[in-house]
């Protein structure tokens, strides 16, 4: 199932499984901005992360003595979400822990997802909301696909991303077991471009920790059309991009990936969020169409 919104500049459609934005056309320009989930690259569009984002180490957490086995960035992204609220510019998705989840997740939540659309702007919102008796621990993240190119006409060499602020900052190696490795690779020496390169991701995902900017922009010198991405509240980013294909993820992460020296523990996994009971935990990302 999915569903529509649209503001009169732009239009966005969000499938009911795991609340996922499929497609985000501008309306006056005719341009559509999302990747197309081919399935023979990447099945997805813009999945949502959660209870936690990347790997975890052997595929596992320990909690109160006990373990409990979680895939790669959770089980929400694979999950039927109802629609609570609607309007034609905004959606608001909603996904309750049940006797399901409990068994790999021991934590009982709310989680909303909202999509509204303000002007050339989307504003995509997470709502962790803990219905339960303790804190609830989680990571939750964004994983939304950019075309590229977004001209016919250009090639995925001709755009790059451009930061808002220099950055001097390291990509953080993954590992074969998708975990985080203990030292940086070199990126960035007081930059704010980085050029998108079919080789950038052939070791998988930039993984960046510590960014001063809050905005990062998908940019041709050769085409006028393009967007920027506002993370601000995401302490860490990922950019990535299957083999050979035409699109950029730009990643806003609150958690990230067990790095190897990680003992399992939830409490204190890098990144963890913590919300005490009757709370409700919210984060904002936007993109601003062009």
């Amino acid at each position: 199932m999915q569903h529509t919104i649209s503001n009169g500049t732009l239009s966005a459609t969000i499938k009911s499984k795991g609340a996922e934005l499929s497609s985000v056309v501008h309306q006056q320009l005719g341009l559509e901005y999302m990747w197309g989930a081919d399935p023979a690259f990447w099945g997805k569009s813009s999945p949502i992360l959660f209870p936690i984002v990347g790997t975890l180490k052997d595929n596992q957490f320990n909690y109160k003595n006990k373990s409990y086995q979680l895939p790669r960035h959770g089980f929400a992204r694979d999950e039927e979400f109802t629609v609570e609220s609607t309007s034609p510019t905004k959606v608001t998705f909603l996904q309750k822990s049940n006797s399901v989840s409990l068994q790999k997740y021991p934590f009982t939540f709310e989680l909303r997802l909202g999509y509204a659309l303000i002007d050339d702007c989307l504003h995509t919102s997470y709502l962790v909301t803990n219905t339960g008796t303790e804190d609830l621990y989680f990571s939750i993240g964004g994983h939304p696909a950019f075309k590229v190119p977004l001209a016919n006409h250009l090639k995925y060499e001709d755009y790059y991303l451009e930061f808002d602020t220099p950055e001097t900052i390291g990509r953080w190696p993954i590992t074969n077991d998708g975990l985080i490795d203990s030292t940086p690779e070199a990126l960035l020496q007081n930059e704010k471009r980085i050029s998108l390169t079919r080789g950038l991701f052939a070791n998988d995902a930039v993984v960046l920790k510590n960014i001063k900017s809050k905005n990062v922009a998908i940019k041709s010198d050769k085409d006028a059309h393009g967007l920027s991405f506002n993370f601000d509240g995401f302490p860490f980013l990922g950019l990535w991009a299957a083999k050979n294909a035409d699109f950029v993820c730009i990643e806003p992460w609150c958690g990230i990936a067990d790095s190897v020296n990680h003992n399992q523990a939830l409490t204190t996994k890098e990144g963890i969020e913590k919300i005490g009971t009757g709370t409700t935990w919210t984060r904002t990302w936007k993109v601003k169409f062009s």
